[in-house]
């Protein structure tokens, strides 16, 4: 008799797959087995790429003499601690009887590739074999999953991509950081009069230091602007509100250069000139020159994706972009919610359609009260499909992350961050089942003697999503404006019923007292540092760092690095200590170290430290992935660039001016080393 076997990428997720399928067999060593299926798990990567060393004996000391190192054919070798679970996985794809192998490992590049290295250092033939790519594991998705499977063929270009990927990180990881440690270790340990100094570069990992190395310095060298504005202060039916001046069209001031920006003086004597201007007719009033009324609905936000995910419990928790993955990763495997590594922050279309059952699971949830039967009584989730929140266009491989509605049960086992979490990503979900919040805004334009002073406010009229936003562990009300909304809505004034009720009875013309003209001192601000929960962001949308629209276009859907592995490449900066992490602000800083490298890297290879490389490389796995280049055109490029950029290092001799960027560096660092020739010791 023949049997299926399905492979999972770890153990916790094969006994789901197990239980969707039934599955009552005998557990043996590495596998579940019954009349007609097997359940294997590999226990993640199982197989790597190999050192140099095992291509020759001669690349395990460092050289010149042998870099670039470009093999023609790369070598694999399984991970020596999962060497038993190999050989037994091995033995069942192999297995005579097993005619079907369904693939179950993470449905995405990384799973792929996963499941391909097995597969290839197995030697599988001749087998059947069929890709299940699914959302949850709930058991529903899992059957659906195994139902709809495809044969494993239709994934090639996918795995070619995947393959690609850790090719291009391994040449580049190795040649670089292997030719700038020969040419430059020694210029840093010198410096820092530590024995010995490895470089260590990466395609991802090198760019993230450069955005937050270039952020420290813009810090550093910013020098901060004083600015004057004039504010005039006003009476209407015994409420106060403010007015702002600024030199518009027809101001004595219009374009001056004098101004800084339109609505304020660099120095002070010239705002207090325009006071003295404005006061010589006594009493102070002003005429109304224009007022707008207008409704402005706020929509709900887009779903999460990882990322937007990261970002939030950073702010929200202070918890690190690897915590928040490990975190929804396990609510995940409970079944909570969806799959976690997804860029998309929408719906898809066939999901959409039977959405009401992740809502109506939720029922059973007492942290949102009974926001989930509210909004199966409106109905609304019957329409989604026709709004912002469902696009087949803008999903790759996921759709956004959402809860199941399922696994509840294990929701009070999990740690208080957990289930914070896990409300966080509930709210969101049933925010875009609710109409927009309703603004009252009203704009206002008054008129001293020609120069005009302009007044914002807005009132909450309907809370819509607002009503159900704010977690039930939160102070503050979602309904309330917070520092979340100042930069956005900062110059608008949050007005009372009475003010707004005496706003809505002004005319064009009408004339109201002025109580004062003040002057209100601000200053210029430097860039802020990148936290956490910003700096994934900043990796996601690298784009804004790119002038080349098409490069912009492209890193804009993919980013510098991918939703899988960012956390983990922020984590590996700062376990060698090149950036540091503020454990309760989680801003992130460069270290003396981090700061050496960038400026080793930006004299020798810079286009390592821009996001235009890693945009142009994501740009070309993007068209293997979809069938519009071959592997072999890609590697024909990568090669090159490799080739030519280790040359390049090998002929270049930096040493010199490097001792000035490091001098420059370690004057902002309390344990720098001591001035000298030969530089000094770092103090302890």
């Amino acid at each position: 008799m023949t049997k299926a076997l399905y492979i999972a990428e770890k153990p916790s997720v094969a006994q789901e797959f197990a239980k969707a399928l039934k599955i009552n067999g005998q557990r043996k060593d590495g596998y579940l087995e019954s009349e007609d299926s097997i359940v294997t798990w590999c226990v993640g990567h199982l197989v790597t790429m190999s050192y140099p060393e095992k291509y020759d004996e001669k690349y395990k000391r460092w050289s010149l003499d042998t870099l670039p190192f470009l093999p023609r054919e790369f070598k694999y070798e399984v991970i020596p601690g999962v060497q038993k679970q190999f050989n037994i996985v091995k033995g069942l794809l192999n297995r005579p009887d097993v005619e079907t192998i369904y693939v179950c490992t993470d449905s995405g590049r990384e799973g792929e590739y996963i499941y391909r290295l097995v597969a290839q250092m197995s030697g599988v033939k001749n087998k059947n074999q069929k890709r299940v790519w699914i959302d949850s594991q709930t058991e529903e998705e899992i059957l659906r999953g195994i139902r709809e499977a495809k044969d494993l063929s239709a994934y090639d270009n996918l795995s070619a991509s995947a393959y690609l990927r850790a090719k291009e990180d391994y040449l580049m990881g190795i040649n670089f950081s292997r030719v700038l440690t020969l040419r430059y270790g020694n210029s840093i340990s010198n410096y820092l009069k530590s024995k010995y100094q490895a470089i260590s570069v990466g395609r991802v990992m090198t760019c993230v230091l450069g955005m937050v190395v270039r952020r420290e310095r813009e810090i550093r060298t910013f020098v901060k602007t004083p600015f004057y504005r004039v504010l005039s202060r006003i009476s209407l039916e015994g409420e106060k509100f403010e007015g702002e001046w600024r030199a518009v069209e027809g101001s004595r001031y219009f374009q001056s250069p004098r101004l800084y920006k339109e609505n304020g003086f660099k120095e002070k004597k010239d705002a207090e000139e325009l006071i003295r201007i404005l006061s010589e007719e006594q009493p102070l009033t002003c005429r109304v020159e224009k007022i707008e009324r207008k409704k402005e609905n706020k929509n709900p936000p887009l779903l999460f994706n990882l990322a937007e995910l990261q970002n939030v419990c950073s702010r929200l928790f202070k918890i690190s972009p690897d915590e928040t993955l490990r975190i929804v990763q396990e609510l995940y495997e409970k079944k909570l919610v969806t799959y976690p590594r997804t860029d998309a922050r929408v719906l898809s279309g066939a999901v959409a359609k039977e959405i009401y059952k992740n809502i109506s699971g939720l029922r059973r949830y007492p942290q949102i009260g009974n926001a989930a039967g509210e909004v199966l009584e409106m109905g609304s989730y019957k329409s989604i499909a026709k709004t912002r929140y469902v696009n087949d266009k803008q999903i790759t491989d996921h759709y956004a992350i959402i809860p199941t509605g399922q696994g509840l049960s294990a929701l009070n086992s999990l740690p208080l961050t957990s289930q914070r979490v896990y409300e966080t990503i509930v709210r969101r979900f049933l925010c875009i089942f609710y109409p927009p919040a309703v603004y009252q805004k009203v704009s206002l334009v008054t008129v001293i003697q020609k120069e005009s002073f302009f007044s914002s406010f807005r009132v909450l009229q309907e809370e819509g999503y607002l009503k159900i936003a704010s977690n039930s562990f939160s102070s503050q009300k979602a309904s309330q404006p917070g520092k979340e909304g100042e930069s956005e809505e900062g110059k608008e004034t949050v007005c009372g019923a009475s003010l707004l009720l005496a706003l809505q009875k002004l005319k064009k013309n009408d004339i109201l007292a002025v109580d004062s003209l003040d002057i209100k001192e601000g200053e210029t601000s430097p860039p802020k540092r990148y936290n956490s929960g910003s700096m994934i962001l900043a990796m996601e949308n690298a784009g804004q760092l790119i002038e080349d629209e098409e490069l912009r276009a492209q890193i804009k859907g993919s980013g510098i690095g991918t939703s899988a592995t960012r956390a983990e490449i922020l984590k590996k900066l700062f376990t060698i200590k090149y950036l540091t992490l503020n454990k309760k602000t989680q801003v992130i800083t460069p270290t003396l170290l981090g700061e050496m490298i960038f400026d080793v890297v930006n004299c020798s290879i810079r286009q390592l430290l821009n996001p235009e490389l890693t945009a142009s490389w994501e740009k070309g796995l993007t068209y293997v992935a979809e069938g519009s280049i071959t592997s072999q055109e890609y590697m024909d490029k990568l090669e090159h660039f490799v080739r030519v950029r280790t040359e390049q290092v090998e002929r270049s001799s930096y040493q010199y001016a490097l001792r000035q960027f490091f001098d420059a560096a370690a004057q902002n660092y309390k344990n720098k080393p001591t001035a000298s020739k030969r530089g000094g010791k770092e103090k302890k």
